[in-house]
């Protein structure tokens, strides 16, 4: 009997999935009792499985509340396992960290392995930059690949040889050929080019940050961005031997340089006085240009006297610090710092910044006079304003009213008389201070009224100096001076 049996015989549901066996073995009618396909009689075996299979499948109706309970359970369950939570802990407990404590003074072992880690970090970036060589050669492709005709002596390149280049210059050098790149220095080019001498200003520009970053990080001894006033005297200080513009000058001054150079960095870029700077902040603004300008072996005299790090004007700085000094104790007292510049300051004006400056028993060093002539030399910029606004606002409110320019114009007022000239009406120039700055409250004058009325500087000016004042109310006079000196006596 066994092999030559038909396929649905007993023989066969042996071999069958146990699900539709047991159907077989269940299920009444003429299935059981030998209906097999093809045969005349009773309900076809095939369309009795499928409904038995549905039949058995089909869950129990239940209601939406109970759905949406197990879609929660569901969710709950496929999120903690993608989120690794199969322990059921709370989703406040997977948060990554993002902070990492830094080592402590006592932890030398943590320390030196984070400042390892950070040097190799630092000299894999500096290995990603482009070398002179790489500079060389991308200069050459983008010459070879010039799209003519050329714009006066300025060689172009379009958007298809521009991507040649780019494939031909290497990996270090595709992130500059960007399209965005290329759209930023397209200009009203009749062809759609744009200046090969641009782009490659452009690269170099980029180098020559990223250089500077990593060497200013360097100095980061703390790695979290910033540096601090011993952070940047140091890199300041190796920085030196390299400005041929300063080898004239004497290492014993050397530490009065850095104190000078680090003070203009600190007077603008940290303005609340943190005692730190983002280094993005230092690349940022254009110190630190003038500083490496230093680099030019002929520099002109001009542009010597015009920069704070020259050697010149260093000398400048720290001699004027000594000629005031009378006494020779290394501090100036308020009667020294009287005769500064044109020695015209109100007495009321240097009682403010002796009264708010930092002092050592009523007289002030060289780091608070720098603070002290870099505010006085830059009335214009906002953290010079900034300084003299806060002696200005004798109140401490926050804004200049009718009572703080009174205070200081008296001042003014009888430093005219003591010098023969008539005094001006307080209410003629009060209204003249309010005229110019404009201010929101037409009461008050802010610190940001100043600034945005362009006008800080004769404001200060007004309120503090003989001099500025005088410049001020003449200016007229002195203005056509100025006209009648300039013109060619062949002319008239």
């Amino acid at each position: 009997m066994g092999e030559g049996r038909e396929p649905g015989g007993p023989r066969s549901m042996a071999v069958m999935e146990p699900e539709v066996a047991g159907c077989l073995a269940t299920e009444p009618g003429p299935l059981v009792s030998g209906a097999l396909p093809g045969a005349g009689g009773g309900m076809d075996w095939k369309q009795s499985l499928r409904r038995r299979l549905e039949g058995a499948g089909r869950p129990a109706k239940r209601s939406e509340q109970e759905l949406k309970d197990e879609e929660m359970e569901l969710f709950t369950k496929f999120y903690n396992e993608w989120k690794g939570n199969k322990s059921g802990r709370t989703s406040s407990q997977n948060i990554p960290r993002f902070y990492y404590r830094l080592p402590g003074e006592d932890e030398i072992l943590l320390q030196k392995l984070r400042e390892e880690s950070r040097a190799v970090f630092l000299q894999r970036k500096s290995r990603e930059l482009l070398d002179n060589e790489e500079l060389q050669n991308l200069w050459f492709l983008l010459d070879k690949h010039q799209t003519l005709p050329m714009v006066g002596d300025e060689a172009m390149i379009n958007y298809e040889n521009f991507l040649k280049v780019r494939d031909k210059a290497g990996l270090k050098c595709k992130q500059f050929f960007a399209a965005t790149v290329f759209a930023k220095l397209l200009h009203n080019d009749a062809y759609g080019r744009i200046p090969i001498m641009q782009f490659f200003n452009y690269v170099m520009r980029k180098v020559w940050l990223h250089q500077t970053r990593i060497g200013l990080s360097l100095y980061d001894v703390a790695g979290q961005g910033y540096l601090r006033e011993s952070d940047l005297e140091n890199y300041i200080l190796e920085l030196i031997p390299t400005l041929p513009q300063l080898d004239g000058l004497e290492k014993s001054f050397y530490s009065f340089y850095v104190c000078t150079a680090v003070r203009k960095f600190f007077f603008f870029l940290d303005p609340l006085r943190t005692g730190k700077i983002k280094i993005q902040d230092i690349l940022a603004c254009s110190f630190l240009d003038d500083l490496l300008e230093l680099r030019d072996e002929e520099l002109s005299k001009e542009s010597q006297e015009s920069n704070w790090f020259s050697a010149p004007s260093a000398l400048r700085v720290y001699g004027q610090y000594l000629n005031l000094d009378k006494d020779h104790n290394g501090m100036l007292s308020k009667e020294e710092l009287s005769r500064y510049g044109t020695g015209t300051l109100t007495s009321v004006f240097l009682d403010r910044v002796f009264q708010e400056c930092l002092t050592y028993d009523g007289e002030m060093d060289y780091k608070t006079y720098l603070d002290f002539v870099l505010a006085l030399e830059n009335r214009k910029e906002p953290a010079a304003l900034q300084y003299i606004f806060k002696l200005l606002d004798i109140e401490n409110k926050g804004h200049l009213n009718v009572f703080s320019l009174n205070y200081f114009f008296r001042a003014i007022q009888e430093q005219m008389k003591v010098h023969s000239q008539e005094p001006v009406s307080f209410q003629d120039v009060k209204d003249e201070i309010f005229d110019m700055v404009k201010p929101k409250d037409s009461f008050k004058i802010t610190l940001q009224d100043l600034i945005q009325s362009g006008q800080g500087d004769t404001v200060s000016s007004i309120l503090m100096d003989l001099t500025g004042f005088w410049s001020y109310e003449n200016r007229e006079v002195l203005v056509a001076n100025d006209n009648d000196s300039t013109t060619d006596p062949e002319d008239s």
